[in-house]
């Protein structure tokens, strides 16, 4: 059977407990999500605070040489949207 993962814009999310990664280990970069605060509403965890990390997928460099870009922001979704930027710009050059 085949692994399937979760996407998002054609690009794959791999969860692990409050930590997100997001895009093709193939491709330079990918984001890592760390969920660092949330909220339930209506019986849910909501995210609330959300930090973004560019990171290299070079291997040769350890992971805080990684890190290119970081941000943060208040919900998954508009965590997601910037990462989706982030990719598109990244990966094309």
């Amino acid at each position: 059977m085949e692994n399937q993962f979760m996407t998002y814009k054609g690009y794959p999310l791999v969860r692990t407990d409050n930590e997100i990664f997001f895009g093709y280990m193939c491709d330079p970069y990918v984001i890592r999500m760390v969920i660092e605060k949330q909220q339930e509403e209506n019986g849910v965890a909501v995210s609330r605070k959300v930090r973004l990390y560019q990171m290299s997928t070079d291997e040769k460099l350890n992971p805080i040489e990684a890190i290119v870009k970081s941000s943060e922001r208040e919900s998954l979704y508009d965590a997601l949207d910037v990462a989706v930027t982030w990719l598109e710009r990244a990966n094309k050059n």
